[in-house]
């Protein structure tokens, strides 16, 4: 293979591609790698991706429609059944707390002393840290689809959400209006 053919291997397999998808609390800054949702992130949010080495003009992939389509129903109240395919990065014990937001029921709250204790539990261990859980949940890549939203403080306050708390309580109000039946149950 040529230098030039690997260059451009290279490229390719590090493109991220972003789009806009405007909300009702502010634009929301989608990133893929062409086939899975890996960033979704309020535009300006603490721990904001750098957009550097994307490319904006591919509003079109597939995950970007399946994405935008995901969030209008999650904004309307309307259950967003399947999401887009995702593909968060992060480390080993970030991976399972995220794993684990995925399984916090719309409309549900759950405190980070919880996902802590479940954790430990399945670790067999007789605790964890709540807050090394929330250093995992505040930086949680994929918001709203992976729902940090959901995870608040042993007194029920709203606290650490990267997109902001006034963002948090809207969503959190949000499905409170619009509650939905969920077939699935909190795993933990």
């Amino acid at each position: 293979m040529n230098t030039e053919n690997k260059k451009d291997r290279r490229r390719q397999q590090t493109m991220i591609y972003i789009n806009i998808y405007k909300s009702p609390i502010g634009d929301i800054e989608l990133f893929s790698d062409g086939k899975a949702l890996i960033r979704l992130q309020f535009t300006g949010q603490k721990y904001a991706a750098n957009t550097c080495n994307t490319d904006i003009s591919h509003p079109h992939l597939p995950v970007f429609l399946q994405t935008k389509a995901w969030l209008d129903a999650y904004f309307s109240g309307t259950n967003p059944n399947n999401p887009p395919p995702l593909s968060p990065q992060g480390t080993a014990f970030r991976l399972e707390v995220w794993r684990i937001l995925q399984t916090i029921p719309y409309g549900t709250t759950v405190t980070y002393g919880h996902i802590a204790r479940h954790m430990a539990n399945l670790r067999g261990i007789e605790s964890l840290s709540a807050q090394a859980v929330g250093g995992a949940v505040g930086h949680n890549p994929i918001s709203i689809i992976i729902p940090c939203h959901r995870v608040v403080g042993a007194d029920g306050s709203l606290t650490g959400y990267a997109g902001g708390t006034e963002r948090k309580a809207w969503l959190l109000a949000l499905e409170k209006k619009n509650p939905l039946r969920i077939s699935r149950t909190l795993l933990f």
